[in-house]
Parts: C-alpha cells; structure tokens; sequence
C-alpha cells in the first residue's frame, strides 16, 4: 500500500475534506514543542482552519523533546496527516498540512534553539503535559533539583527540557536584537501562562538577570483553556483509515467532534485569526479553566482510576455502569460544581450534561489508563484544589476523596487480581514503595503518600477529615473491590 503524501493527494477520496490553500507558499510561523495525537487533533486543527479561510504564513514546525516517532511518521507523508472525528453518527475525514517541518530536539539541540531564534517564527506554543514544566506543583516554583534543569543551567547551549530550550531561544533573542515571540502554553495546568512565565523567568534568573528582565517586558505569556478528546491512535484505527483513503497514513489522529480553545488576548507579535474559526479570545481564561478542570479532568481521573480497577479498559465502559453515571453526577453537581461559579449567559447544567454525553462516545476508544497516567502531576489542579475550596467551606469531600483513594490503589503497581498495573509517573518508583511498605495498613498507606508535599503541599496531611474519608474509601476498596464499592454507594 502506497503511503500517504503531498503527490498522492489527488487520489484521495471525494469525501475526505483537503487543505484549501497552497502549501507550497506556506511559512512557518509557529514552533509547537510537544507534536502528539492532542495537539494535531487541537491547536493545529484550528490553524488548519484559519488557514483554509484566510492563507497565511502561520505554518507550524512540530518538535519532538523525547522521542522522534511522530517525526518519523509524518515526515514521509510531506506533513501530512488524516484527523477523524468519530461520533455515534460516523466518521469525518480531514486531511490537516498545517505543519510543514518536523524536528526531534535531542538529536540536534542546537538546531531547533536556532529554529526558534529566527524573526519569522512568532508563537511558540506547548503540549507537553504537566510534568513537562519542571515545577514542584504543590509549591509552584521550577524544581531546580530536576536532572534536565540541572543540565540545561549548565549546558544552555544544548537543552533538555522544554524550559531549556525555550530560555536558549529567547537568549539568542535579546542578544541579536530580535523581537521576542510569545510563549503559548495548551495544557491542562491552572493559569498555564502565569505557571510557565514563573518557570521561564526562575531558570532565566539563573543565567542572566538582565536577559529575565528582557524576558518579563518583552514576552507575552497567554493562559489558554483547551478542550477535546483524543484518545491514542491504534493499529486497528491505521488499518481502518487506510481502507478509507487507499493509502496508507502513519500519523492518523483520532477525536471526538467537540472542541474548545479559550485564549487569553495578549501576544508579543501577532496571532493566527484563531477568533474567526471557533476559538474565544477574551482577558480572563480562569473561570473557563477551573470549569473545566474541577468538571471534566477531575471526572475523567475519578473515573480512569475506579474504571480501570474495576476493569473496564474504555470510559465509554465506565459510562455503561448507572452506579459510575451516578457517581460522575453528583460529583459534577455537589463537590466540583459547588466550587465553581459560571460567566454569565454560560448554561452549567448543560455543559455537565454536554461532559456526560461525550463521555458516554462508544465510537471513541479512549483508554482509562491513558487518561491515569502522571496522576502525581494532575491531580493537583483536577481535584485536590476542589478539595482545598471544601475543606475551607465544610462542603462535601466524599468523592473527591473516593478519587484520591482509588489513585492510592491504583499506584500501589497490582490490580485486584493480582496483575501489574504498568503505572506510569514520574513518582511511581517512590509510590510503589509506600505502597508495598503499607500494603496491609490502609491509614499508613494513605497518611504515608498525602504526606508527599510535592504533590499535596503541607497542608491536607493535617486535614483530618479529608484523610480519614479517603482512609475510608481505601479500606472498603480493598475489602470488597472498587466496582461492588461504587456499585454499594450509588445505585
């Protein structure tokens, strides 16, 4: 089967929606650090739209920070790739050539700094999950302890992390007299740009004083909200997709059809017109960030980590069980949805409703233990500060709690079964032992992994109420199993 690229376009079939505008005049104007499954099927899904509808010179170059395997599934392919939205109404086929170059970071450091310090590139936008940042998440500084920054403040010239290379960027910048670009951060951490100005000023502090000073004038960092589903690709949606097209497409993404992107309206040097294809520029993005954090991310980790000890691989499984709709209910209208407040004219209730639905999206395979991984990273911002605004008001904890203990259960690396559970966080190693240490005192186990600070601060470890819930939770997990837990409290 021939593969996918920019001379077999025309075979492609009637139905399958192509870019509208010559890629042959495209420039870049964007670097994207972190070019996964989310970030095709997200941000360069709306620069694809703004380039079908105005043209432009907004190409993306995506780069790699670990491994080339997207590089090497796109480059043969000219940068071209399918993105399939999949509904219980079918699929839609477009094919996205907004991203013109691919770079692997590691394999020529030197290279992508210098890519980043040209005057054409304007934005440098990020996926690179929560743990990308190099932050202690319970305090919010740059953990300078972190092997890459460790390296990066010695070797700026050859970075490993993402705020490495972004400081060496900007340094070839302010020395060269070149306008700086603005840094877009698209993951899922609360105020994203204020967090990774904050990572980028502290490491730059550490080189130079006078280049953090350049930095903090001249460079905007926008907080954003992004929101759509994107499970990982499999061999069996390549297969699918390649009996649609006749050829074969290595960097098939898959999503469902709703997307968001809220955006904070401040850049250094101009902006894709993102505003007239869907996305909502506007001053303020916290209060659309905690709605979607504290409603969506908190549900989608309660349900990864109770769905995937109770033994369902996908969540639309979880969602075929009425004991976990009841659960994701009243966690969505008592403990997140009291710690909220809705912009005017915004229907919550059907938002909610709107979540359940896709949630409930059997076409779309999306994994519980995809969305489980890094929980030390995310829990921070999906549940524990909920639990911080009910701690302080009295309000209700119970399933934020339940959360928290099937997280406990599920990084102690065994299943109820007896199986491994490939657990994949950067505290999984330190998780695990607690774990083993406590496998057979429930209140040791729990008081012994809330007291890791850099994940639960100072504070909920002297929270009582808090903790005795979540012992709780934990003891009736492991007596009677997660699923006749659940099943015994919401049905």
């Amino acid at each position: 089967m021939n593969r996918l690229s920019q001379a077999c376009v025309s075979e492609l079939p009637s139905d399958v929606s192509l870019p509208k505008y010559d890629r042959k005049q495209l420039k870049a104007g964007i670097v994207h650090l972190g070019i996964g499954a989310f970030h095709r099927a997200h941000q360069a899904f709306y620069t694809e739209a703004v380039l079908n509808k105005f043209g432009g010179d907004w190409g993306i170059v995506g780069c790699s920070l670990r491994s080339p395997s997207v590089r090497d599934q796109l480059a043969p392919q000219d940068g071209l790739y399918t993105l399939v939205e999949r509904s219980g109404d079918g699929e839609k086929l477009q094919l996205i050539g907004a991203v013109i170059k691919n770079v692997v970071g590691p394999e020529n450091p030197a290279e992508l700094v210098s890519l980043m310090a040209q005057p054409n590139i304007k934005i440098v936008s990020l996926t690179i999950t929560e743990k990308g940042y190099c932050h202690d998440p319970a305090t919010g500084n740059l953990n300078s302890a972190h092997p890459d920054i460790e390296h990066d403040i010695q070797n700026l010239s050859h970075p490993k992390s993402a705020i490495g290379f972004l400081v060496a960027a900007l340094a070839e910048r302010f020395k060269s007299g070149t306008k700086s670009f603005t840094v877009l951060s698209c993951d899922n951490l609360p105020n994203n740009g204020e967090v990774l100005e904050k990572m980028i000023v502290q490491f730059a502090e550490k080189i130079s004083a006078e280049l953090a000073a350049w930095i903090k004038a001249n460079t905007c960092f926008p907080s954003t909200m992004v929101d759509r589903i994107v499970p990982a690709t499999t061999d069996d949606d390549r297969r699918d997709v390649e009996k649609r097209l006749g050829l074969r497409d290595e960097g098939v993404v898959i999503a469902e059809p709703f997307s968001q992107w809220v955006i904070e309206d401040k850049f250094s040097d101009g902006r894709p017109q993102w505003d007239q294809v869907g996305a909502l520029l506007v001053e303020d993005v916290r209060v659309f960030e905690k709605i979607k954090l504290r409603l969506l991310n908190g549900a989608h980790s309660i349900m990864a980590y109770t769905g995937y000890l109770s033994g369902f691989d996908y969540i639309s499984e979880v969602m075929n069980e009425p004991a976990f709709v009841n659960m994701v209910k009243t966690y969505m209208a008592r403990e997140a949805g009291e710690t909220i407040v809705a912009p005017a004219g915004f229907d919550i209730e059907a938002y909610k409703q709107q979540l359940r639905d896709r949630f409930s999206n059997k076409a779309l395979k999306h994994r519980t233990w995809q969305i489980a991984m890094d929980g030390s990273q995310k829990l921070p911002q999906r549940l524990l500060e909920s639990l911080r605004v009910q701690l302080k008001s009295n309000g209700n904890i119970d399933i934020i709690c339940l959360g928290v203990a099937a997280w406990i259960r599920y990084v102690s690396g065994v299943d109820e079964k007896g199986n491994a559970i490939e657990v994949s966080d950067p505290f999984a190693a330190e998780l695990r032992a607690l774990s083993d240490a406590n496998k057979d005192d429930a209140a040791a186990n729990v008081r012994a992994i809330v007291g890791i600070s850099k994940i639960f601060g100072d504070d909920l470890i002297n929270e009582e109420r808090f903790v005795l819930t979540t012992i709780d939770w934990l003891t009736r997990f492991r007596a009677k199993g997660v699923l006749d837990s659940i099943r015994e409290s919401f049905l």
